[in-house]
């Protein structure tokens, strides 16, 4: 695909969606073939991170962004990266708190120590108070864990006699509390943590999980920023202010403080956008295709997508997650991925694997004013195929529910 450098000076809309699907990696050629660990690597080079997300009634969230990019992948290919490395084929991901809960590079584990000082007694109120009043008690979980491997909270009560008779509930060993010491020593950096099959979180030393030769290292907080600000901005390709601060949620003034250095060395130049209001940070290495010829069925919690005012500004596009919406109230549906065609967010559907009678559910499906029904409808029939195939399923089941329900029965049928 052809395409060529930006320079400073206006951009249109159209030009700032393109900028921003390239540095996505939805102009990257998808794989002829088996996708395989350097095609996940490309991805994750661009997206810097994968949200997690627990909810699985299509896929969970960490594994949508690879096949929205890629196509048709086993996911057992990004279980292995994150989680069963071997001595040949080495972590690349590890868990912590960047945009949420969210896999990242391993290598960029020190880029958050500045935030694990911050979370040193716990990220949330309530298990700060449990450590605080518990720290002898944490030293026991840590006894157990670097004594046994990984393991769940459950069995470490267990080794450590945890009692949860209603009787014994003035005892600190309440229920609950052994799981709210992990979380803390885990937002630390404590501890780090490992996921089953079945993504039931195992916690373990930080230092076996990540590697000691990591841990040593220390970067000063505004560095550290400064790293985090620059690597958002390449995943962006074009960005605000408040864009580059959601994605390893920053405050918009740390991000301030460290976009002039970038601007100073080069890193990134601002531009002004049509229809932005504030100004856009343009990555040096960002591309701006001629074209975006790309289809793509996307997490709510995609990296394109997951921060709602953005998605707006460069897509036009209204987006909210129903999840926690009660059903009677819900718009669109419970769990709802926007759809890409070309440069535009053309569709929303809400999906349901229904693992059980082998079928992909479209509960309902609804496009955007002034596009082609037919035509999105025709696209996107493909595109459900090809995610049924992926999840193991057999049939697209489409109720009629939503106005682009009909068409996408009968391209169905064609």
């Amino acid at each position: 695909m052809r395409s060529h450098s930006p320079g400073v000076g206006d951009l249109s809309g159209s030009q700032a969606r393109r900028i921003a699907l390239a540095a996505q990696g939805f102009i990257d050629r998808r794989p002829a073939g088996e996708p395989t660990r350097t095609h996940l690597k490309r991805v994750i080079d661009r997206t810097r991170l994968l949200q997690m997300d627990s909810v699985n009634i299509l896929a969970r969230a960490h594994y949508l962004p690879a096949f929205s990019r890629l196509g048709s992948y086993d996911p057992d290919l990004l279980d292995r990266v994150a989680w069963r490395p071997t001595a040949r084929r080495p972590r690349l991901l590890v868990e912590y708190w960047a945009h949420e809960a969210a896999l990242i590079p391993v290598d960029d584990w020190p880029l958050f120590g500045w935030r694990m000082d911050e979370y040193r007694d716990g990220r949330y109120r309530h298990t700060r108070e449990i450590l605080q009043r518990n720290r002898s008690q944490a030293n026991d979980v840590l006894a157990v864990i670097a004594e046994s491997g990984p393991m769940m909270p459950r069995d470490i009560e267990e080794v450590l006699g945890v009692v949860r008779s209603k009787s014994e509930r003035g005892s600190w060993w309440t229920r609950g509390e052994v799981k709210h010491l992990c979380e803390a020593l885990f937002a630390s950096g404590t501890l780090s943590a490992v996921r089953s099959e079945h993504f039931h979180r195992f916690y373990d030393l930080a230092e076996r999980v990540v590697g000691p030769e990591r841990l040593s290292v220390t970067v000063d907080r505004r560095d550290a920023h400064r790293e985090l600000v620059a690597r958002a901005a390449a995943a962006h390709g074009i960005a605000t202010v408040a864009d580059l601060a959601d994605y390893y949620r920053l405050k918009a003034a740390e991000v301030r403080e460290v976009v002039t250095d970038l601007v100073d060395v080069g890193v990134v130049q601002p531009v002004t956008v049509e229809g932005w209001d504030e100004t856009g940070y343009l990555h040096r290495d960002a591309r701006v295709p001629k074209t975006v010829d790309a289809s793509a069925l996307l997490s709510p919690f995609d990296p394109l997508v997951f921060f709602r005012p953005r998605t707006q500004r460069l897509f036009g596009f209204h987006y909210r997650i129903e999840i926690y919406v009660p059903a009677h109230k819900r718009i669109h549906g419970y769990y709802v991925l926007p759809y890409l065609m070309g440069e535009d967010l053309v569709a929303r559907v809400d999906l349901k694997a229904d693992r059980a009678a082998g079928v992909l559910r479209v509960l309902s499906a609804h496009v955007e004013p002034g596009v082609d029904r037919v035509e999105v409808a025709r696209s996107l029939t493909a595109d459900l195929a090809k995610l049924a195939h992926w999840r193991g399923l057999s049939a697209v089941d489409v109720i009629d529910k939503g106005e682009l329900g009909p068409h996408l029965r009968a391209a169905a049928t064609q």
